[in-house]
């Protein structure tokens, strides 16, 4: 739904075409992890796990470079859209060939860090920014309730475990940051993008 929404351009705030390429692949990323999730935990194994972890890792991929088009440049965001799609396969690749998912994971957190230092050094470019944060919090608590899975289902007297909230918080990061597409506003606009906004017209 997402992605089509992206796309068709009407219902998301979305001015160029860099940042509508990073949203569109970011929630194709969490469509695909959503049937790769489902496929992967229903028979877990080795084979398997890189349905789950490759789409997550396009998502977040393209979630930063969505960040970077806003914050920074849409060129910029668009040529590392292009990179770091493109390292989440080679670390696949590289996860499958030695496996050794270690890189993937780092790969994964880093988003913890950058966007939150992207938002502090950028100033935005739009409405509802506090949005970004708040999907970074979220993110990072799932990871940390992924980490303590079984302490969490100990304590919970075996009701939960850490992997089920964390697939619950991580699913709150898409609905926050389609919130904040919906209902942002544009601040103001650099030079560079009403330049793009000609040539896009």
């Amino acid at each position: 739904m997402g992605f089509v929404l992206t796309l068709q351009g009407i219902f998301f705030n979305i001015s160029f075409r860099g940042e509508v390429w990073g949203w569109a692949l970011f929630y194709a990323g969490i469509t695909g992890v959503a049937f790769g999730s489902a496929y992967y935990h229903l028979k877990p194994d080795d084979d398997r796990v890189m349905w789950d972890t490759l789409p997550m890792m396009i998502a977040y991929a393209s979630l930063f470079s969505s960040l970077l088009a806003e914050r920074v440049d849409a060129k910029i965001g668009l040529s590392c859209l292009i990179a770091l799609v493109s390292v989440s396969f080679l670390s696949m690749i590289y996860a499958r060939t030695f496996n050794d998912f270690r890189l993937c994971m780092t790969f994964q957190l880093i988003p913890t860090i950058a966007i939150p230092v992207v938002t502090f050094l950028f100033p935005p470019k739009y409405t509802h920014s506090r949005c970004w944060l708040y999907a970074t919090g979220f993110y990072l608590l799932a990871k940390f309730e992924a980490a303590a899975d079984r302490k969490i289902y100990s304590k919970t007297h075996y009701i939960i475990s850490g992997h089920s909230l964390e697939h619950l918080c991580s699913a709150i990061v898409p609905v926050l940051l389609s919130v904040m597409l919906m209902y942002r506003d544009t601040k103001f606009q650099r030079l560079g993008d009403c330049k793009e906004g000609v040539r896009d017209k």
